[in-house]
């Protein structure tokens, strides 16, 4: 093409930056065996094609070897749970073999759960209620995520909520990096490793894709996608799901709308651009976590409740064995009626890739973003209904019971609301880089990631019919609670703007045909700046407003990694790497710890509140080996982590402030293995070895000093296993696994342990002949859970439990010698035996 089009395409891909800043088809249920091309394996790894690309910077003599090398690049291992790597660290990929026959409507958390060192759960098999995981005992929020090269992780806590993303047809391919992240991945939080993947291509070939779903507790799922196949040099799809099922303990429903797209233009063999979206639109009730008691003595089906206590909705949830721990009378304390707990949560998240080859030996890469949400968590507050004209927190001048009257005596004054956590972000940003080759055997990769997001959080709270326990409005967005003066009653008030600044570059030197030599470097520059408010408009009473505005703090540090790998021959080869991570605080850590500093009565010393970032030393060690029977990759590695977050509760103000463990050791190996028992059958298998130690105590600063020193981390088991066996031929498939995960710890002191449990799954489908010319690839696919039916408790939600249990208060504080506060651990719990049946086919 002429170089004044691509001129034109640049620009265009980099004024959709700008703007943003300033405001393989999948119909078939199994991926092809066609071999890839030489062109194809060139053709460096980018957002737009694929999810690893810790090849991106692979120079000409390793593109040119992996050209001639077609066989072992197409090896499909283990049906596509694991893949050919080869970086000089430890890296896993799931591949779309793997995907489409796993649960349609399950997320990125739950394909990632056979990778050696990945702990992962749902609550929910539907993948309607996120998730939870870990890597090598890092959090999900200390995993850096991208799809398509965007990042997903919160900009404020670094969380991620893996139901608002993608279905599983629309799944390229996910890779996961155990250790440490590329010196270019888009995250300010990934003090651990990183996550990502991509959509899937748009087929050449128009048609629409259908599937439907019917499972356990009354799981419907419909999809739909739309391919417009070769419009000139564009082709698109765009995709739609409505999936639906109850709860499969307690009552409540859940209802996530999704529609997704991808366009790709390719403007020559050499430059492209493809646009994507996810759309998310979800209203879900949200399962009960629980204690060891609580399941003792209300059993495991057990949730929030569904009967409304008292006429006057006046909950006393002490006395009721299947609701929270908390009571009446705690300070802004749940409830347990399950309308009163939702999840209603919209997002979208717009993002571009543009490829260009400006020279034989220079290519731009630029990924324009911009992500927007509005939504939060519900729960449940008691309001005294009160004809005072002062501003009082949980006072109101109104009606909320329904008796006909204001006020009265206690308990006819009290009365029920519903209370929402609101987020509301918006989020634009870049990412842009340039490979450049210096001969054969060196290549350059070097750019920079800018983005700035807004958040406002803020909770609010809308009456509830006395009658159905409907609240008002479930969005929180009209008919709120307000003080006599008008002023909206708020628990807290707070808005931040994140601008984040990074350049990165990494440096890749391949001197012969057995030795690659890496080492890069990133600085990051993290401002955090805004306000908060704790019971803002309050004038009276104990919750008297407070808090801080015009807070600003920023964090800065280069990273540095290197990387060797020696390739002994075309099975074997041995890697070393080494790197180092940095994450940013989040944003509650500068804004909440400042204003629980601020309060009026606060006896605790300004330096007690005071968070740090999270910086961490990862190096792995491994070998790998394939062929086209066998194939195995082993790692061992150490990671040093310090100043860990952790969320804690200020005494004295009643708020939650974040901490710091001091230091963390993790020590382990991960390993996995594919063997092709004959030409149908496959197995696979992966092992992880975790040892998390905590390296000193814990200083809660106003609950005393816990002795935390030596102890396990919490939610990190030390042996993991999975082994799959699967069968293909013709047009049955089928796949049996099971999961090892062994016990963990519920605290941080290590008082309550959880056992381990192994959960055995089934999938198996058949793919049937077309039946003409405009109805082809019609499948049924059989999905099955925890055959067994076990019952188990995966994860221990309430990271702020220091102490679980202190029994006759035998744990005491070494300088003042009190009790230590003991606070019980709540867990989510495995789900039972759970099926789903599928139906697809391709139309037109």
């Amino acid at each position: 093409m002429k170089r004044t089009y691509l001129s034109v395409s640049i620009a265009l891909a980099c004024c959709m930056s700008v703007g943003a800043a300033m405001a393989q088809s999948t119909s078939d249920q199994t991926s092809s065996s066609a071999p890839v091309t030489g062109a194809q394996t060139v053709q460096r790894a980018s957002a737009s094609s694929t999810s690893n690309t810790t090849t991106s910077n692979d120079t000409k003599r390793v593109q040119q070897l992996t050209a001639v090398q077609v066989t072992g690049q197409s090896l499909s291992l283990g049906g596509g749970l694991m893949s050919v790597q080869s970086a000089p660290k430890a890296v896993s990929t799931i591949t779309r073999d793997a995907i489409v026959k796993a649960a349609p409507g399950g997320t990125f958390v739950q394909m990632i759960d056979s990778i050696p060192g990945v702990d992962a759960s749902t609550d929910d098999y539907t993948g309607l209620a996120n998730g939870n995981y870990s890597i090598r005992g890092f959090t999900s929020d200390e995993i850096g995520t991208t799809v398509n090269g965007a990042p997903i992780n919160d900009s404020g806590n670094y969380k991620v909520y893996s139901t608002e993303y993608g279905d599983t047809e629309n799944m390229g391919d996910i890779t996961v990096l155990q250790g440490y992240p590329d010196v270019d991945t888009p995250i300010g939080g990934a003090a651990g490793g990183s996550i990502a993947w991509v959509t899937v291509d748009p087929s050449h070939t128009a048609g629409v894709d259908f599937s439907q779903t019917f499972g356990s507790n009354d799981y419907t799922r419909t999809f739909f996608r739309l391919n417009t196949g070769d419009t000139g040099p564009v082709r698109s799809w765009l995709s739609y799901s409505d999936n639906n099922a109850d709860l499969w303990r307690g009552p409540g429903q859940q209802k996530v709308t999704k529609v997704d797209g991808k366009s790709l233009w390719t403007i020559d063999d050499n430059d492209s651009i493809s646009a994507s979206f996810q759309y998310n639109r979800e209203f879900t009730n949200t399962y009960m976590s629980l204690t060891k008691a609580q399941l003792a003595a209300g059993g495991y089906d057990q949730g929030f409740s569904s009967i409304l206590e008292s006429p006057l909705n006046t909950y006393s949830t002490g006395s009721t064995t299947n609701c929270g721990p908390d009571t009446a009378t705690t300070h802004n304390s749940g409830v347990c009626y399950y309308k009163l707990h939702t999840n209603p949560f919209r997002s979208w998240l717009v993002s571009l890739d543009g490829e260009f080859k400006l020279s034989d030996n220079l290519r731009l890469s630029v990924v324009p973003y911009f992500q927007y949400g509005l939504g939060g968590g519900s729960g449940g507050s008691l309001f005294t209904e009160s004809t005072s004209t002062a501003n009082e927190y949980q006072y109101t001048n109104q009606d909320l019971n329904g008796n006909g009257v204001v006020g009265g005596p206690s308990p006819t004054n009290k009365a029920l609301a519903y209370s929402m956590n609101t987020t509301y972000t918006m989020r634009p940003g870049v990412i842009a880089k340039l490979n450049q080759d210096f001969g054969e055997n060196n290549s350059l990769e070097y750019g920079v990631w800018w983005e700035r997001p807004r958040q406002e959080q803020s909770e609010v709270f809308t009456p509830v019919d006395p009658l159905t326990g409907v609240p008002s409005d479930y969005w929180a967005q009209t008919d709120l609670i307000r003080y006599p003066d008008g002023t909206i009653q708020k628990v807290y008030n707070e808005y931040t703007t994140t601008e984040t600044r990074k350049v990165f570059a990494t440096d890749t030197w391949t001197p012969n045909d057995q030795w690659t030599i890496t080492a890069g470097a990133s600085y990051l520059w993290v401002n955090r700046a805004g306000f908060d408010y704790e019971y803002p408009g309050s004038v009276k009473g104990y919750d008297t407003q407070y808090g801080i505005s015009g807070a600003s703090a920023t964090f800065h540090k280069v990273s540095p990694t290197a990387g060797v790998k020696y390739q002994l021959n075309e099975q074997n080869q041995f890697y070393f790497g080494w790197g180092k991570t940095f994450r940013a605080p989040i944003n509650g850590a500068t804004l909440q710890n400042g204003a629980s500093a601020s309060y009026p009565g606060q006896t605790l010393p300004t330096g007690s509140f005071l968070n740090k970032p999270e910086t961490a030393t990862t190096a792995d060690l491994g070998w790998r080996f394939y062929n086209d029977t066998f194939s195995a990759s082993v790692d061992a590695y150490a990671s040093n982590l310090n100043n860990k977050q952790i969320s804690g509760f200020d005494e004295v103000s009643y708020a939650t402030v974040y901490l710091s463990l001091p230091k963390v050791e993790m020590r382990g190996l991960n390993t996995e293995a594919s063997y092709k028992v004959t030409p149908n059958w496959t197995l696979y298998g992966s092992y992880a070895y975790t040892k998390a130690t905590l390296e000193d105590d814990l200083n809660s600063s106003g609950d005393g000093i816990y002795d935390t020193k030596g102890k396990t981390l919490l939610n990190t088991p030390k042996n993991m296993g999975y082994v799959r066996v699967s069968y293909d031929q013709g047009p049955f498939w089928a796949s049996l696994d099971e999961k090892y995960r062994g016990p963990i710890w519920g605290d941080w002191s290590n008082t309550e342990k959880v056992g381990g449990y192994t959960t055995l799954n089934l999938s198996a489908g058949w793919k049937f002949q077309d039946f003409s010319s405009w109805f082809t690839k019609p499948y049924i696919k059989l999905n099955a859970f925890n055959l067994a039916d076990r019952k188990a408790l995966t994860n221990a939600n309430n990271i702020g439990a220091f102490l679980s249990e202190n029994p006759g208060g035998v744990y005491k504080d070494p300088i003042t010698g009190k009790s230590l506060y003991n606070s019980p651990s709540y867990y989510s719990l495995l789900e039972g035996r759970t099926v789903m049946l599928t139906f697809g086919a391709s139309f037109f």
